[in-house]
């Protein structure tokens, strides 16, 4: 697609999920949606997804972070970098293997529990204040980015082998069981499942998979002066 220079990464990443979201929804192009929606998903990962062939919302708001800052729930702040990290990554995991591929969750496989230093399995969405901070505080930061990377690749993979005819329907009531049953969505948050189940696949790709994402970095972006001043400003 052509690109607005004049315009900022951030900006010309909204003119696209736009056009995006035409091509899925009004056009039905799906063989050009499918096309755009590979640059807009990387944009919204490391820029390791493609090699380093791409830019990055997320390097950009996270470069120069310490462990201390990704950790830190700032006043005024509902959450830290670190769980929305978790919390987008594990939304795309349980979105695009479960719900669209029918297939196990990234977190499931390869010893990801282990690494991550957590027993949690949620997407997070029900946590208390204090389940955020013990979260945040435990997670091992430099595998959860190893996580969400081995995410982005596995979506890509997903997106791949995806015939253009599944992408109109809904998810299958089975799918949307596994959810609830392998713990992913739990208690008042149950709704999601419900929105999942409500929305042609199309918009899996959409929201879960890149809006989403883009929406908590661009909070990220907005917390950097916090945490930059972090001795004063955390509680």
């Amino acid at each position: 697609m052509k690109t607005d220079r004049t315009k900022t990464p951030s900006q010309q990443w909204n003119d696209q999920h736009a056009a995006l979201r035409r091509l899925f929804m009004h056009d039905r192009d799906y063989e050009q949606a499918i096309a755009v929606f590979f640059d807009h998903h990387a944009a919204v990962h490391t820029a390791k997804l493609q090699a380093g062939a791409h830019w990055s919302f997320q390097d950009k708001v996270l470069s120069g972070l310490t462990d201390e800052q990704m950790r830190a729930v700032p006043k005024g702040c509902a959450h830290s970098v670190a769980w929305k990290l978790w919390h987008v990554t594990r939304i795309e995991d349980v979105t695009m293997n479960l719900l669209l591929a029918g297939s196990p969750q990234v977190l499931t496989r390869g010893n990801w529990l282990d690494k991550l230093e957590t027993d949690c399995v949620t997407v997070g969405n029900e946590m208390s204040d204090q389940d955020i901070a013990e979260l945040s505080q435990g997670l091992n930061l430099k595998a959860l980015l190893a996580y969400r990377l081995a995410v982005g690749k596995r979506t890509r993979s997903v997106v791949r082998h995806l015939k253009t005819a599944e992408l109109e329907r809904l998810a299958a009531p089975e799918r949307l069981k596994r959810i609830m049953e392998e713990g992913a969505v739990v208690g008042k948050v149950a709704w999601l499942v419900e929105y999942w189940g409500g929305n042609p696949s199309a918009n899996l790709l959409l929201m879960p998979a890149t809006r989403h994402g883009f929406v908590h970095l661009n909070e990220v972006g907005r917390m950097l002066p916090k945490l930059r001043r972090l001795q004063t400003d955390v509680v």
